[in-house]
């Protein structure tokens, strides 16, 4: 009986250790990898960096405002100390990289900040008519995005999902997508953090 008992709680151990390690590779599994864009040699992290690292770098991040028939379109230029609410999702800005290249921008609030100290929660770059030239000042992951492939999407991000117009990855961390052209080169990326806050501006969580 004793020895009986010693196999068996051997096997137990064996079972528990098994099934701890399955938990952990589930877990790195689900975990995100956090992709950074760098732009002109300043590097945005969605999730971590703040506006005024934008505006520290010479980047001009606008907003804009319009008439209900949208016939009329004014654009400015963000103000550094403007108060902002918290636990709330500010989206519409746009943040410029040369004369016709720009990103989307959205920022992102846990506690009452100014909107330098706002944290970049959304970038959405669009860039289908863009010169190589131009691209050459953004570097995604590492990779100037004038080199980034569809390919090279492939083999840097097999658990992606998509196609060989689009690569994405919709976790509960971050949320990606990657746009390609019919000849493999990259058009457009968003890359996006997961905020619970509020969308309408009413300041009342989700």
């Amino acid at each position: 009986m004793k020895k009986t008992w010693k196999i068996g709680l051997l096997l137990t151990l064996l079972m528990l250790l098994a099934a701890a390690g399955c938990g952990k590779k589930e877990e790195e599994a689900a975990k995100q990898k956090l992709i950074p864009v760098a732009l002109n040699g300043t590097e945005i992290r969605v999730g971590e960096t703040k506006v005024q690292a934008l505006l520290d770098a010479g980047f001009k991040v606008t907003v804009s405002d319009s008439t209900e028939d949208l016939s009329e379109i004014t654009q400015y230029e963000i103000e550094p100390e403007q108060d902002l609410e918290a636990s709330t999702y500010y989206s519409g800005g746009t943040v410029w990289i040369s004369d016709s290249v720009f990103a989307h921008i959205s920022v992102a609030t846990e506690e009452a900040v100014k909107m330098k100290d706002a944290v970049i929660a959304r970038l959405e770059f669009s860039m289908p008519n863009a010169e190589e030239k131009e691209l050459e000042s953004i570097v995604l992951d590492g990779v100037p995005v004038a080199e980034f492939t569809r390919e090279k999407a492939g083999e840097m991000y097999p658990d992606f999902t998509g196609d060989e117009n689009m690569w994405l990855q919709y976790g509960t961390d971050y949320k990606y997508d990657l746009l390609f052209s019919q000849e493999g080169k990259m058009t457009g990326f968003t890359l996006e953090k997961e905020y619970d806050v509020d969308w309408t501006g009413n300041n009342e969580e989700k």
